[in-house]
Protein backbone atom coordinates (compact mmCIF):
# COMPACT_ATOMS: atom_id res chain seq x y z
CA UNK A 1 0.00 0.00 0.00
CA UNK A 2 1.56 3.49 -1.11
CA UNK A 3 2.46 5.67 1.86
CA UNK A 4 0.34 8.98 2.37
CA UNK A 5 2.32 12.23 2.91
CA UNK A 6 0.71 15.48 3.88
CA UNK A 7 2.60 18.54 2.73
CA UNK A 8 2.19 22.02 3.76
CA UNK A 9 3.28 25.17 2.14
CA UNK A 10 3.30 23.35 -1.02
CA UNK A 11 2.36 25.40 -3.52
CA UNK A 12 5.93 26.91 -3.80
CA UNK A 13 9.45 26.21 -2.98
CA UNK A 14 10.67 23.68 -0.82
CA UNK A 15 7.54 22.18 -0.39
CA UNK A 16 6.02 21.88 -4.03
CA UNK A 17 9.43 20.15 -5.17
CA UNK A 18 9.24 17.48 -1.93
CA UNK A 19 5.25 16.76 -3.15
CA UNK A 20 7.10 16.51 -6.56
CA UNK A 21 9.80 13.73 -5.38
CA UNK A 22 7.36 11.80 -2.99
CA UNK A 23 4.53 11.50 -5.91
CA UNK A 24 7.49 10.14 -8.22
CA UNK A 25 8.18 7.46 -5.88
CA UNK A 26 4.80 6.17 -5.25
CA UNK A 27 3.49 8.48 -2.02
CA UNK A 28 0.34 9.46 -2.32
CA UNK A 29 0.10 13.05 -1.33
CA UNK A 30 -1.86 15.54 0.18
CA UNK A 31 -1.05 19.00 -0.94
CA UNK A 32 -1.95 21.90 1.68
CA UNK A 33 -1.49 25.53 0.82
CA UNK A 34 -3.43 29.21 0.68
CA UNK A 35 -3.32 29.54 -3.20
CA UNK A 36 -6.10 27.54 -4.78
CA UNK A 37 -5.12 27.74 -7.86
CA UNK A 38 -1.83 27.04 -7.84
CA UNK A 39 -2.85 23.56 -5.82
CA UNK A 40 -5.17 22.44 -8.81
CA UNK A 41 -2.07 23.46 -11.21
CA UNK A 42 0.16 20.85 -8.35
CA UNK A 43 -2.57 18.50 -8.76
CA UNK A 44 -3.37 17.97 -12.15
CA UNK A 45 0.65 17.85 -12.51
CA UNK A 46 1.37 15.15 -9.79
CA UNK A 47 -1.73 13.10 -11.07
CA UNK A 48 0.54 11.37 -14.24
CA UNK A 49 1.85 9.43 -10.86
CA UNK A 50 0.17 9.14 -7.72
CA UNK A 51 -3.41 9.92 -6.17
CA UNK A 52 -3.84 13.35 -4.78
CA UNK A 53 -6.20 15.41 -2.45
CA UNK A 54 -6.04 18.90 -1.90
CA UNK A 55 -6.53 21.25 1.01
CA UNK A 56 -6.55 25.08 1.05
CA UNK A 57 -6.29 26.25 4.06
CA UNK A 58 -4.21 29.08 5.85
CA UNK A 59 -1.96 27.48 8.61
CA UNK A 60 -2.57 30.64 11.05
CA UNK A 61 -6.16 29.73 11.08
CA UNK A 62 -6.64 27.18 13.88
CA UNK A 63 -10.31 26.64 12.64
CA UNK A 64 -9.52 25.75 9.16
CA UNK A 65 -6.37 23.86 9.93
CA UNK A 66 -8.30 21.34 11.88
CA UNK A 67 -11.78 21.47 9.53
CA UNK A 68 -9.63 20.85 6.84
CA UNK A 69 -7.72 17.68 8.17
CA UNK A 70 -11.05 16.30 9.40
CA UNK A 71 -12.11 16.52 5.99
CA UNK A 72 -9.82 13.95 4.63
CA UNK A 73 -11.85 11.25 3.16
CA UNK A 74 -11.32 7.74 4.47
CA UNK A 75 -8.18 6.51 1.69
CA UNK A 76 -6.20 9.84 2.59
CA UNK A 77 -7.11 9.71 6.53
CA UNK A 78 -4.20 7.63 7.26
CA UNK A 79 -0.73 9.71 7.18
CA UNK A 80 2.05 8.29 7.22
CA UNK A 81 4.68 11.01 6.20
CA UNK A 82 3.98 14.94 7.36
CA UNK A 83 6.11 17.73 6.69
CA UNK A 84 5.63 20.62 8.54
CA UNK A 85 7.55 23.07 5.66
CA UNK A 86 4.57 26.41 5.63
CA UNK A 87 6.75 28.92 6.86
CA UNK A 88 8.27 32.67 6.09
CA UNK A 89 10.24 35.99 7.08
CA UNK A 90 9.27 39.04 6.85
CA UNK A 91 11.13 42.43 6.73
CA UNK A 92 14.73 42.50 7.98
CA UNK A 93 14.88 45.17 10.36
CA UNK A 94 17.16 45.67 14.10
CA UNK A 95 14.60 44.88 16.48
CA UNK A 96 13.64 48.53 17.80
CA UNK A 97 12.58 49.21 13.53
CA UNK A 98 10.66 46.04 13.70
CA UNK A 99 7.02 46.14 12.09
CA UNK A 100 4.71 44.17 14.45
CA UNK A 101 2.36 43.20 11.52
CA UNK A 102 5.43 41.08 10.47
CA UNK A 103 6.67 39.92 13.96
CA UNK A 104 2.80 38.21 13.93
CA UNK A 105 2.87 36.67 10.94
CA UNK A 106 6.34 34.92 11.78
CA UNK A 107 5.11 33.95 14.54
CA UNK A 108 1.68 32.29 14.01
CA UNK A 109 3.06 30.84 10.40
CA UNK A 110 6.52 29.46 11.78
CA UNK A 111 5.10 28.55 15.43
CA UNK A 112 1.49 28.52 15.97
CA UNK A 113 0.90 27.23 12.30
CA UNK A 114 3.30 24.02 13.00
CA UNK A 115 2.02 23.41 16.10
CA UNK A 116 -2.00 23.71 14.54
CA UNK A 117 -0.78 21.26 11.97
CA UNK A 118 1.18 19.01 13.93
CA UNK A 119 -1.75 19.09 16.38
CA UNK A 120 -4.70 17.50 14.00
CA UNK A 121 -2.27 15.24 12.15
CA UNK A 122 -0.79 13.37 15.47
CA UNK A 123 -3.78 11.56 16.73
CA UNK A 124 -3.86 9.51 13.28
CA UNK A 125 -0.28 8.72 14.08
CA UNK A 126 -0.84 7.53 17.50
CA UNK A 127 -3.94 5.76 16.70
CA UNK A 128 -1.76 3.52 13.81
CA UNK A 129 2.13 3.32 16.11
CA UNK A 130 3.46 4.66 13.44
CA UNK A 131 4.70 8.09 11.49
CA UNK A 132 7.28 10.61 10.09
CA UNK A 133 7.29 13.98 10.94
CA UNK A 134 10.07 16.60 9.26
CA UNK A 135 10.10 19.99 10.66
CA UNK A 136 11.72 22.38 8.00
CA UNK A 137 14.06 24.28 10.13
CA UNK A 138 16.38 27.31 8.90
CA UNK A 139 20.51 27.83 9.87
CA UNK A 140 18.49 30.29 11.63
CA UNK A 141 16.93 28.45 14.29
CA UNK A 142 20.50 27.78 14.99
CA UNK A 143 22.26 30.62 15.18
CA UNK A 144 21.10 34.25 15.48
CA UNK A 145 22.37 37.08 13.21
CA UNK A 146 21.38 40.52 12.53
CA UNK A 147 18.62 42.15 12.23
CA UNK A 148 16.93 38.27 12.00
CA UNK A 149 16.02 38.60 15.70
CA UNK A 150 12.15 37.72 15.45
CA UNK A 151 12.71 35.26 12.76
CA UNK A 152 15.76 33.70 14.38
CA UNK A 153 13.49 33.12 17.72
CA UNK A 154 10.47 31.56 15.01
CA UNK A 155 13.23 29.01 13.69
CA UNK A 156 15.20 28.67 17.29
CA UNK A 157 11.49 27.70 18.50
CA UNK A 158 11.14 25.01 15.26
CA UNK A 159 14.20 23.47 16.74
CA UNK A 160 13.13 23.51 20.23
CA UNK A 161 9.94 22.13 19.34
CA UNK A 162 11.19 19.32 17.03
CA UNK A 163 13.27 18.12 19.89
CA UNK A 164 10.68 18.39 22.40
CA UNK A 165 8.46 16.66 19.98
CA UNK A 166 10.65 13.44 19.46
CA UNK A 167 10.29 13.00 23.12
CA UNK A 168 6.88 12.94 23.70
CA UNK A 169 5.87 10.47 20.54
CA UNK A 170 9.03 8.50 21.17
CA UNK A 171 6.43 5.95 22.97
CA UNK A 172 4.72 5.54 20.09
CA UNK A 173 7.06 4.84 17.58
CA UNK A 174 6.77 7.94 15.86
CA UNK A 175 9.83 9.44 14.10
CA UNK A 176 10.59 12.80 14.27
CA UNK A 177 13.25 14.96 12.71
CA UNK A 178 14.04 18.02 11.41
CA UNK A 179 16.36 19.73 8.38
CA UNK A 180 17.41 22.90 8.73
CA UNK A 181 18.45 24.63 5.35
CA UNK A 182 21.24 27.49 4.71
CA UNK A 183 20.83 29.66 2.00
CA UNK A 184 18.39 28.47 -0.71
CA UNK A 185 17.03 30.24 -3.69
CA UNK A 186 12.91 30.31 -3.48
CA UNK A 187 10.38 32.85 -3.28
CA UNK A 188 11.45 33.47 0.36
CA UNK A 189 13.66 36.30 0.24
CA UNK A 190 10.85 38.09 -2.48
CA UNK A 191 8.37 37.49 0.72
CA UNK A 192 10.76 38.67 3.19
CA UNK A 193 11.65 42.00 1.29
CA UNK A 194 8.06 42.31 0.19
CA UNK A 195 8.46 41.79 -3.88
CA UNK A 196 11.18 43.83 -4.45
CA UNK A 197 12.82 41.26 -7.01
CA UNK A 198 16.28 43.18 -7.49
CA UNK A 199 16.72 43.18 -3.72
CA UNK A 200 16.11 38.97 -2.97
CA UNK A 201 18.13 38.39 -6.25
CA UNK A 202 21.10 40.24 -4.65
CA UNK A 203 20.83 37.35 -1.75
CA UNK A 204 22.06 34.81 -3.71
CA UNK A 205 24.62 36.82 -6.14
CA UNK A 206 27.85 35.75 -6.51
CA UNK A 207 27.90 32.21 -4.98
CA UNK A 208 25.65 28.94 -6.08
CA UNK A 209 22.44 28.83 -3.63
CA UNK A 210 20.62 25.42 -2.40
CA UNK A 211 17.84 25.00 -4.94
CA UNK A 212 14.43 23.85 -3.01
CA UNK A 213 14.96 20.30 -5.56
CA UNK A 214 18.35 20.20 -3.00
CA UNK A 215 16.55 19.98 0.28
CA UNK A 216 13.34 17.83 -1.22
CA UNK A 217 15.75 15.42 -2.38
CA UNK A 218 16.77 15.34 1.27
CA UNK A 219 13.67 14.80 2.31
CA UNK A 220 12.78 11.84 0.59
CA UNK A 221 16.54 10.03 1.54
CA UNK A 222 15.17 10.84 5.31
CA UNK A 223 11.87 9.46 4.97
CA UNK A 224 12.49 6.17 3.08
CA UNK A 225 15.35 4.88 5.75
CA UNK A 226 14.38 2.07 7.30
CA UNK A 227 12.05 2.69 10.23
CA UNK A 228 14.57 1.89 12.62
CA UNK A 229 16.30 4.66 11.41
CA UNK A 230 15.21 8.25 12.63
CA UNK A 231 17.55 11.32 11.01
CA UNK A 232 17.01 13.30 13.76
CA UNK A 233 18.41 16.68 12.68
CA UNK A 234 20.01 18.03 9.76
CA UNK A 235 21.96 21.26 8.90
CA UNK A 236 22.12 21.82 4.96
CA UNK A 237 24.35 24.39 3.80
CA UNK A 238 25.37 25.26 -0.06
CA UNK A 239 28.96 24.82 -0.43
CA UNK A 240 29.68 28.55 -0.26
CA UNK A 241 28.02 29.51 3.30
CA UNK A 242 30.46 28.61 6.38
CA UNK A 243 27.15 29.88 8.44
CA UNK A 244 24.55 32.52 8.79
CA UNK A 245 26.48 35.05 7.93
CA UNK A 246 29.59 33.96 5.87
CA UNK A 247 29.27 32.90 2.54
CA UNK A 248 32.08 33.21 -0.03
CA UNK A 249 30.93 35.32 -2.86
CA UNK A 250 33.81 35.39 -4.72
CA UNK A 251 33.76 32.37 -6.35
Amino acid sequence: MNKIALVTGATSGIGKATAQILAKNNYKIILCGRREDRLLELKNELSAYTEVHTLSFDVRDKKAVFDSINSLPEDFSKIDVLINNAGNAHGLDPIQNGNLDDWDAMIDINIKGLLYVSKAVIPRMIELKSGHIINIGSIAGKEVYPNGNVYCASKHAVDALNQAMRMDLNPYGIRVGAIHPGAVETEFSEVRFKGDSEKAANVYKGFEPLRAEDIADIIHFVVSRPYHVNIADLLVLPTAQASATIINKGQ
